[in-house]
């Protein structure tokens, strides 16, 4: 991200604004502290987010100001620098966990032509079990069999809560107490979603799971050799 030194006027230009002894006075909100400089507030907000690499909530945002910035301030410039940012590469965006930056999607797929790291390969079963799980949750392993028609392996399901997508939230009080599954906040930051109400068609999950970040790729199951290219 390139940087410049130009002097703009506060707000004739994302994210960039003159210091606050640059001689102009912070513009203040209607209904704000008159002795707040939300400017100041902005850059700090700014760079506390560029340089986090998980979402950070309103409240941890509020510790960067020792009590002297309110939450309903910081949502106001949160929502400010979101529409600051909406033309850029690169967006701010609230999540399950909070806000971050993250690149757009459609330049995400320049950045992977330099990026290191494979784009990972999910069997059809991991696929398809991720998303009984995301659309009927909570669920046992029972229940996904069910929808399936088919077993479903240990890997698989041990693979999706490795990867921090599904985790166990309790136990269904029925004979062996099978394990009831869920999945997380990080699924939903990952997918660059605040709620479940907010998962896309079944149809799209494949397109929103290739378009999450990139980790190690789960183990395939033997007995399903099909696999899906994610990325």
């Amino acid at each position: 991200m390139n940087m410049t030194n130009d002097q703009t006027k506060p707000g004739s230009d994302p994210g960039f604004e003159n210091p606050p002894d640059g001689g102009e006075a912070a513009a203040q909100e209607p209904g704000s502290d008159p002795g707040l400089d939300l400017g100041h507030v902005k850059r700090v907000l700014e760079a506390a987010l560029l340089s986090s690499s998980e979402p950070l909530t309103v409240q941890q945002l509020k510790r960067l100001f020792a009590g002297e910035v309110d939450a309903d301030n910081i949502r106001k410039v949160l929502d400010q620098l979101k529409e600051e940012w909406a033309d850029r590469s690169i967006e701010l965006t609230p999540v399950a966990s909070g806000w971050r930056f993250r690149v757009k999607p459609d330049y995400q797929k320049f950045l992977d032509r330099i990026s290191s790291e494979k784009p990972p390969r999910y069997s059809r079963a991991v696929l398809e079990t991720l998303a009984i799980i995301a659309y009927r949750q909570p669920v046992t392993r029972g229940d996904i069999e069910d929808v399936r028609g088919v077993a479903v392996s240990p890997p698989t399901l041990n693979a999706l809560m490795e990867r921090g997508w599904v985790e166990i939230i309790g136990h269904r009080e029925t004979p062996g107490r099978p394990a009831i599954f869920a999945t997380t906040r990080k699924f939903l930051d990952d997918l660059n979603l605040r709620t479940l109400e907010e998962l896309p068609a079944l149809e799209e999950l494949q397109s929103a799971i290739e378009a999450a970040p990139a980790l190690t790729p789960p183990p395939t199951e033997a007995s399903d050799t099909e696999q899906v290219n994610a990325g």
